[in-house]
């Protein structure tokens, strides 16, 4: 009775840690969840009014398939003045979340076989993505010296004649690297001499940068905007995750197939998370700065603490809020139960089940030494958190 199309897909990893965190938490076990890619700020007020005032005023109806003019009209503003895009109105499709628009950008652009380029460590949805699309999932491996970036020289060797497109997920999801100009500039050089290669940008980190001015590759290349889709949202940067809203940009082409399948699938995202989405983007930006700098209090925080732990490495992320440190040197060791770690999933559920610590295994994405910890969480939260792994690093034998 079930298609093969479901039977090939994997369950998502992350949630699937949440899942067990919240049932354990629920049997009265204390636990630290570090897995989830949620802010734990609440939304801003203001986007919040703006949405109580839509459902008083009965904005209650449906909107254009690809997002209320307004809001499209905002978002072609914001790309312009922030990112230096040009992208009109009609090259925006509003849609239930940036997952929703990686997700039907894929059915508009992909045929069977067709190859997708994905560096891991990658975000857990890429590659099934990618199945979905009935195309192949390519998986380009970075190197933790590398701060887990894709190189040019990898990019131009795993590029072949069934090369459709390739994912860039910068700030990224799981590693929070993020790419420099020079860097998508070498990219770029490459991509050049491909025009019918469709590069997904996904940028919904934009604003959960420390260290540099987010930079796209369109930044760095603005020869590629005929083949390139960006991807963004409001669910990090806004702290908007369960309003789902997202959208792509891109070539007319692209957003008009994409309007079709949306059209069909599920039509615009809620009048009211537009509503919400069209107050993000007009309003004050001051919550968004505070997150940001709690962020980055709390990365310099936890970067320092596991650093200073036996056996695990970690680089300082320029982005996101997740670090990703490399943890080979404890696998292949022993837990005080008998139980061989021998996979950074065996990690993971050791340190959820025995420490009550929640991160995600490396494993998930495509990295088997490294392990995924967000600190989306409060520093008292943070700190305990630091002081379990700990303990639960050093009594592994």
């Amino acid at each position: 009775m079930i298609s093969k199309r479901a039977q090939q897909l994997s369950p998502s990893e992350t949630l699937k840690i949440t899942a067990r965190a919240k049932e354990l938490a629920r049997e009265g076990k204390s636990v630290i969840s570090l897995s989830a890619g949620e802010p734990d700020f609440k939304t801003p007020a203001h986007i919040c009014n703006a949405a109580i005032e839509a459902i008083t005023n009965g904005f209650h109806g449906y909107t254009m398939n690809t997002g209320m003019p307004e809001l499209r009209e905002a978002i072609s503003t914001k790309l312009k003045k922030d990112n230096r895009f040009h992208f009109e109105p009609n090259q925006i499709v509003c849609s239930n979340g940036a997952k929703q628009s990686i997700g039907f950008t894929l059915l508009a652009t992909i045929d069977p076989g067709d190859e997708v380029l994905i560096p891991a460590p990658y975000w857990v949805s890429y590659p099934e993505m990618v199945k979905m699309a009935d195309g192949k999932p390519v998986i380009i491996n970075t190197t933790f010296a590398n701060n887990y970036k894709l190189t040019a020289e990898q990019l131009e060797e795993a590029i072949t004649e069934k090369t459709k497109a390739l994912i860039l997920c910068s700030p990224s999801n799981p590693t929070g690297a993020c790419y420099t100009r020079n860097e998508l500039k070498e990219l770029a050089d490459v991509l050049k001499d491909y025009p019918d290669l469709l590069i997904i940008s996904d940028e919904i980190y934009e604003y959960i940068v420390f260290d540099q001015d987010h930079v796209s590759i369109l930044n760095a290349a603005p020869q590629l905007k005929d083949q390139t889709v960006i991807i963004n949202g409001f669910s990090k940067g806004f702290a908007m995750t369960g309003w789902r809203l997202g959208y792509m940009a891109g070539p007319k082409e692209i957003v008009d197939a994409v309007a079709k399948i949306q059209s069909q699938e599920t039509s615009a995202p809620s009048s009211i998370s537009q509503k919400a989405g069209l107050a993000a983007y007009t309003g004050t930006m001051k919550p968004i700065h505070d997150m940001r700098q709690a962020f980055m209090e709390r990365r310099d925080f936890i970067v320092k603490e596991l650093n200073s732990m036996n056996g695990v490495e970690c680089f300082k992320p320029s982005g996101a809020f997740y670090v990703f440190p490399d943890v080979h040197q404890l696998l292949g060791k022993t837990t005080p139960s008998g139980e061989k770690v021998n996979t950074t999933t065996n990690l993971a559920l050791y340190l959820l089940e025995d420490h009550g610590v929640a991160t995600v295994p490396g494993d998930a994405f495509g990295e088997p030494n490294g392990l995924r910890l967000s600190y989306a969480a409060s520093m008292e939260n943070l700190k305990e958190a630091v002081v379990r792994l700990k303990s639960g690093f050093e009594l592994l034998k």
